[in-house]
């Protein structure tokens, strides 16, 4: 009988986070409506390719972008843990409506500037692709942090974007709702200012939700995070029985801005 209890009780915290999820989404100011995150990765051969694809960003994508209102964008290479060097890029553009989202690629096309800009890479040969391929995820942005926090401009800086998964969506929506309960502002207390947060509403590996914080240095990414570990806010909300066992993989990258980047 007490096991039966514990489940209904359980399952009556776990519909009542979907529905308090459900109405920060819902209860949003429209000055702070949570904005959408199109979180691109490039795939190239070489880094000469990955490199003349930065340029290209650098000189017609990013001015053609923010002529759209799109704007930081943040572009990134991946700091590979051991060699080899990844030869990915990474790509932020943030918008404020779905419409937004749908009618970039026309809006592309239709822009002259951007075209002439950027030719040799829009109209690369078959033999000779500009690019393998890329991927791209849709996050849409946490109550808790509606909108993109571009980060302090210090000349060391980088970038740590996390993924945390979870076994299923009820899981992932608890913890979003422990990061909008208190967690997001300890990460700027403990030396870690936010850029943006998002849960994935189309992409691969879902559930999941997708975070990035900037560190001040390299070296200075331990240091951070020991901070953090020891924060107590953020104990007590990492034993608080509402928010157990709600990730089940965290994925970590290191990202650098190149100087197509805003961000």
């Amino acid at each position: 009988m007490r096991r039966r209890t514990f489940l209904q009780l359980s399952t009556a915290a776990g519909l009542g986070t979907l529905a308090a999820c459900v109405r920060e989404r819902n209860t949003l100011p429209e000055a702070l409506a949570a904005q959408i995150y199109e979180l691109r990765c490039y795939h190239f051969p070489t880094t000469a390719k990955r490199d003349a694809f930065d340029q290209f960003l650098k000189d017609a994508m990013v001015p053609a972008l923010n002529r759209l209102g799109l704007k930081p964008v943040g572009v990134f290479t991946q700091v590979a843990e051991k060699p080899p060097e990844t030869t990915d890029l990474w790509v932020l553009i943030t918008h404020d409506s779905f419409p937004s989202m749908r009618d970039l690629e026309p809006h592309l096309a239709a822009d002259a500037a951007f075209q002439q800009a950027g030719k040799d890479i829009l109209l690369a040969p078959k033999d000779d692709p500009a690019f393998t391929r890329f991927d791209t995820e849709l996050l849409y942005a946490f109550a808790g942090h509606p909108r993109l926090t571009p980060a302090p401009l210090q000349p060391q800086r980088i970038f740590e974007m996390r993924t945390y998964q979870s076994r299923n969506q009820e899981r992932a929506l608890n913890k979003m709702t422990m990061f909008n309960s208190g967690e997001i502002p300890i990460f700027g207390r403990c030396g870690m200012p936010s850029v943006f947060f998002g849960e994935a509403i189309a992409g691969s590996n879902l559930p999941h939700l997708t975070y990035m914080v900037c560190h001040e240095s390299q070296q200075s990414v331990k240091s951070d995070w020991a901070n953090f570990g020891k924060n107590p806010d953020w104990q007590a909300l990492k034993n608080n029985p509402l928010y157990q066992d709600n990730v089940s993989n965290i994925v970590s990258r290191m990202l650098l801005p190149t100087a197509a980047s805003q961000l």
